[in-house]
């Protein structure tokens, strides 16, 4: 059984603890607000989202005509922006998970990105860029030279890591390799002395299932939210 120790704290705003953390090498920060580069992720962070001025920070690092993601309890309303869409999702945290190397796996590099991206359009996990290699450790297993499951490190607030692009060819399923690599990517990051965590669609309970099985424990409600600037006028 693992005995969670890390401050918890940094999950309520993991993006944003991310990028002033282990991910600042990555960040593009303007006072209060933060984003990945494009190519790497999609996802912009508020130091405080109940903030104003967070908000006028996050519109100058943005622009006009700016559609962003944010993550994270963020308030419906603030000035000069609107909700254009919310997906509820929840955030789940390593209790007892059993990780464990898995000696068949392979690390992915940046030569192996057309084929990750060929692999999560077929399985749709989540959104994949050119450079979200960047984030972290990601393993993957071939079957006749062709990459046919994957899963690796995307958000790193200080003490954590989340474990993501889970996914495995439709052909291959029901063979338990998408939990043998979530597995193996745990025991890399336990290696480190951090906890992993993850992220799902509440709506995803056949993976909410699976996850909790495995000793990943409900932490929090979350959401995962698109936002646009108001034009002027």
């Amino acid at each position: 059984m693992t005995t969670v120790s890390a401050d918890e704290a940094v999950l309520d705003n993991a993006v944003w603890e991310s990028l002033i953390g282990p991910h600042a090498h990555l960040a593009q920060v303007h006072g209060l607000a933060a984003r990945y580069p494009s190519e790497v992720a999609g996802f912009h962070a508020l130091a405080d989202s109940a903030d104003p001025q967070a908000w006028r920070d996050l519109t100058e690092l943005t622009g006009p005509d700016a559609d962003v993601a944010v993550a994270g309890d963020v308030p419906a309303e603030h000035p000069g922006w609107e909700v254009v869409d919310r997906i509820p999702g929840v955030q789940l945290i390593d209790v007892s998970l059993r990780s464990s190397s898995l000696a068949e796996a392979v690390r992915l590099t940046g030569a192996d990105v057309p084929e990750i991206l060929d692999l999560i359009e077929r399985t749709r996990p989540g959104p994949f860029r050119t450079r979200t290699i960047e984030l972290g450790t990601y393993l993957g297993l071939r079957r006749g030279g062709a990459l046919i499951a994957m899963a690796g490190e995307r958000l790193h607030p200080t003490g954590w890591t989340e474990i993501s692009a889970v996914c495995t060819d439709p052909a291959f399923r029901g063979q338990g390799l998408a939990t043998a690599l979530v597995r193996a990517v745990a025991a890399g990051i336990r290696e480190r002395g951090e906890t992993p965590f993850l992220h799902t669609a509440a709506a995803n309970r056949t993976a909410i299932r699976l996850y909790e099985s495995i000793g990943f424990q409900l932490r929090r409600p979350t959401s995962f939210a698109r936002y646009r600037t108001i034009a002027a006028g």
